[in-house]
């Protein structure tokens, strides 16, 4: 069952939800505003500590590349220092990538995670340098190791140029765009740095095709501001002649003066591509205050109508809170006070009058619910009374059919008693032996009903009985009395005021033994002295029962429930739990040895005195316990001690 709150908390719990939703959305929409801000003013920043590291070391990589492709065309004393050169200058760019890249900057995790590519990329240089000074590399694949390294590069170049205001987001993809377009060209440079093989020319011509489809493209999505460099360079003379120097090595010549012009263009190139992006660093800035100015506008009102949101749902809340209350009080009044009085005056035959409930509310549905309140206490109260009737008649039932049927078993008994005496023939006198045992068991079914009906039976005894005497009169009353062995036991005595209830208790007990047991098996019953009376147990060998069951019954023995008309299965067990009651008997079922079921009886020791120091005459001669004098040697067995 799950923890139980107030009305007043539910009713804050679910205004709580809307209105926490309301400050979630302000905050997400300040908090959105406000990064797309700080987003714009970062973009400096990053262009700063992040872009143009980038820019200057993929710049020396370029050249190193370039250079390490004329040292493997040509190893010479001038090719190779000029690689030491270069990757002394290649190395210093690394070291500031690596130092401002590591410094602490409100960036996303898609750049961290690009960063470390780049890291991870620039891991190859190394090893691939090994293998140009060792002879081991071809040109192509060192030209294509150095390109992947480039790709990381512009990789990040793309993600840090991602930025919420589309314009500028626009212009910055297109100016990577170009940059990676002069990329490609310093690629063209290393491949066609003296004579190609045919692999390198595949590669050299789809480098070609790549970089001019990717530099038209880009100029036609520049504004004007950024375009008109970019215009100005490839309609130069120096452009057009790297165009005809670009066809003739794809043809498989080698044109004189092919590293002097791409140079000079590489370097036009560079220079255009770091003064757009430095402007488009500078249009971030009033863009970034603009958006920053209307985050506050709309925080301010949004944290306005929250504000007056909290404050007329709180008002509703608490009024519709204490209406509520004012119910539940209603409520709790009738179900704990007003219809427990009712019933207990009913049980107790008095005349009750319940006013009607009244509750004041001006929510309809809340005076609604009080109006039905009002109509279920009614009805309540109606139909306990019905009940209560109901049960007072069934009780008389009972007593008067019980009553006429003892009345009628008494007058047969005498009868047969006499019968009995004027019997001759051994077989006529057992015949009548067995309608008197029949006749004894519909006298406890009868006093059963009168036990349910909640009076008392008339049987009773005047003086003390012995246990002994008591439980076989018990077995006496039992239909398979022949299955049940009595053991010695203490000569303890019953009160004579509850022998009759404590007979008809063990024997329900023993018949419910021999029910629930197999037809050969026998049950036994005995009794010994307890610390707290005289305790008696039945057990039988039967299937026994599971441990809920079991835990069931021992809870109605322990706590007699209200009787059941339709529960009729077990009336015995009604039967002994009131019988048990009446007198504080404790009886308790467990599981027995032979995998049955063991009934203990705790007869309390006000119940049961000393056997006399003198002995005396059997009870029984005088007040039998249960008339077993007749059937006694026949139907009850008793083991004798050794």
């Amino acid at each position: 069952m799950g923890r139980r709150r107030t009305i007043r908390l539910k009713i804050i719990g679910l205004l709580l939800v809307p209105l926490a939703s309301m400050v979630v959305l302000w905050g997400v929409i300040t908090a959105v505003t406000a990064t797309e801000s700080l987003e714009l003013r970062q973009y400096k920043t990053l262009w700063t500590n992040l872009r143009l590291p980038a820019y200057q070391l993929t710049t020396e990589l370029q050249r190193e590349r370039l250079a390490s492709a004329r040292l493997l065309r040509l190893k010479t004393n001038s090719t190779e220092s000029d690689v030491v050169a270069q990757r002394s200058r290649t190395d210093a760019a690394k070291e500031r990538f690596k130092q401002l890249s590591s410094a602490p900057m409100n960036t996303s995790d898609r750049i961290h995670a690009q960063v470390e590519a780049v890291l991870a990329q620039l891991g190859r240089l190394e090893p691939i340098r090994g293998e140009i000074d060792a002879g081991l590399a071809a040109r192509l694949h060192v030209v294509e190791t150095y390109n992947g390294i480039t790709d990381a590069l512009f990789g990040l170049h793309r993600n840090v140029a991602f930025v919420d205001d589309i314009p500028i987001y626009e212009q910055s993809r297109v100016i990577v765009d170009v940059g990676y377009a002069r990329e490609l060209l310093t690629r063209e440079q290393a491949l066609a740095a003296g004579p190609t093989t045919t692999a390198e020319r595949r590669l050299f011509t789809q480098i070609v095709g790549n970089r001019r489809f990717l530099l038209d493209q880009a100029l036609g999505e520049l504004d004007a501001g950024l375009r008109e460099t970019q215009v100005s360079l490839i309609t130069s003379p120096a452009y057009q002649r790297m165009r005809i120097m670009e066809d003739q090595i794809i043809a498989g010549d080698a044109p004189a003066g092919w590293l002097s012009t791409t140079e000079t263009l590489n370097k036009s190139f560079q220079d255009a591509q770091l003064q757009a992006s430095s402007l488009l660093s500078e249009r971030a800035e009033p863009v970034a205050d603009s958006v920053l100015q209307r985050a506050f506008l709309l925080a301010g009102t949004c944290f306005v109508l929250v504000i007056v949101s909290i404050g007329f749902s709180l008002r509703m809340g608490n009024r519709l809170s204490r209406e509520l209350a004012a119910l539940r009080q209603a409520a709790l009044e009738v179900s704990r006070e007003r219809l427990p009085q009712v019933v207990e005056k009913l049980r107790r035959g008095e005349t009750v009058e319940v006013p009607a409930l009244s509750v004041t509310s001006t929510t309809t549905e809340i005076g609604d619910v009080g109006e039905a309140f009002s109509t279920v206490q009614q009805t309540a109260v109606e139909a306990a009374v019905g009940q209560a009737q109901l049960r007072d008649g069934v009780g008389h039932v009972f007593r008067n059919l019980a009553r006429r049927s003892q009345t009628l078993l008494h007058r047969q008994r005498i009868q047969l008693a006499d019968m009995q005496h004027r019997a001759t023939e051994p077989e006529a006198l057992d015949d009548l032996f067995r309608l008197d045992h029949l006749t004894t068991r519909m006298r406890r079914h009868a006093e059963g009903l009168i036990i349910l009906s909640g009076a008392t039976p008339g049987r009773g005894w005047s003086k003390p009985v012995p246990l002994i005497d008591v439980v076989r009169g018990a077995a006496a009353e039992v239909e398979d009395y022949q299955r049940v062995i009595v053991e010695p036991m203490p000569g303890q005595r019953l009160a004579g005021p509850v022998v009759g209830d404590v007979i008809h208790l063990i024997a329900e007990l023993i018949e419910n033994a021999t029910v629930y047991s197999p037809p050969h098996t026998p049950v036994q019953v005995r009794g010994e002295v307890a610390a707290r009376g005289f305790a008696l147990e039945v057990e039988d060998r039967g299937l026994g029962m599971s441990p809920e069951d079991m835990a069931e019954l021992n809870a109605r023995l322990a706590s007699p429930p209200e009787f059941d008309l339709a529960d009729s299965d077990q009336l015995g067990l009604f039967v002994v739990s009131r019988l048990a009651a009446r007198h504080d008997i404790r009886v308790t079922l467990r599981g027995s040895p032979y995998g049955g079921t063991t009934a203990i009886v705790l007869i309390p020791a006000e119940h049961v005195s000393d056997p006399p120091a003198e002995p005396e005459e059997s009870a029984t001669e005088k007040e039998p316990a249960s008339e077993p004098a007749r059937e006694g040697a026949r139907s009850i067995r008793v083991v004798q001690s050794d």
